[in-house]
């Protein structure tokens, strides 16, 4: 897969994931081991998405 396509992939995930957070923060009885493992995800695929900018 070309480096653009996977960037673009990865941003859309990056994105749902964020929205998932968002989605989360707003019920009463959030829970927040969800909510980290949430936050982990999106910030590996930050990473991820930087890691292959910097190559590209």
């Amino acid at each position: 897969m070309p480096a653009e396509a996977r960037i673009r992939e990865l941003d859309q995930r990056h994105t749902q994931l964020e929205s998932r957070i968002e989605k989360e923060l707003k019920h009463p009885s959030a829970d927040t081991l969800r909510l980290a493992e949430l936050k982990r995800q999106k910030l590996r695929l930050k990473e991820e998405i930087e890691t292959l900018r910097r190559q590209h």
